[in-house]
């Protein structure tokens, strides 16, 4: 198991991979309020589950 995947991604109980937004933590004065609350929530992945499903098990 990939200790560096593990950190960055889940899985949800319906079975979807989902990740965390980019641009969350720092140099946030320069986005819009609007942006700064969308990034706020997860994002599935787009990738394939297999190659994911390899590093976590």
């Amino acid at each position: 198991m990939k200790k560096s995947v593990v950190k960055r991604i889940r899985i949800t109980r319906t079975g979807k991979i989902v990740r965390r937004r980019m641009s969350v933590n720092h140099f946030r004065t320069r986005r819009s309020q609007k942006n700064i609350r969308k990034n706020r929530k997860m994002t599935s992945l787009d990738h394939p589950k297999k190659s994911f499903m390899k590093l976590l098990y």
